[in-house]
């Protein structure tokens, strides 16, 4: 029901209406199926939802607490094992002074250079 702007909220009476055709004008989102579920409980099924995608479903499950925590966890030892990995390297290459801090760039370029002096050096 729409009010014009002059009509006042007063003039409605929400007694007017029938609880029947209220109930019948509101969408229900979910009906009870007939079937007990487990535990006696019956199952409520959606019927405005379709069922959701599987990217949907993946969306859900990473917004999850466990599920972050795991990952952070997970990319945490991902990037220190990285950072080794670059440590390691950086003990093999020549630089003067020796305990000079490098870039991770800067550690892959000189790692190039020192390998194609290494490949010179043989070929000679």
């Amino acid at each position: 029901m729409m009010l014009s702007p002059d009509q006042a909220d007063t003039e409605l009476s929400w007694t007017q209406s029938d609880p029947e055709t209220v109930l019948g004008d509101m969408k229900v989102g979910c009906i009870m199926s007939d079937e007990p579920a487990e535990g006696g409980e019956a199952k409520a099924k959606s019927l405005s939802q379709p069922p959701l995608s599987r990217e949907e479903k993946r969306r859900r499950r990473r917004a999850t607490a466990k599920y972050r925590s795991a990952h952070a966890t997970r990319e945490r030892i991902r990037v220190e094992a990285f950072n080794v990995a670059f440590a390691e390297l950086r003990k093999l290459l020549p630089t003067l002074p020796p305990d000079k801090k490098l870039s991770k760039i800067e550690i892959l370029r000189l790692a190039i250079c020192y390998i194609s002096y290494l490949n010179h050096v043989l070929d000679v």
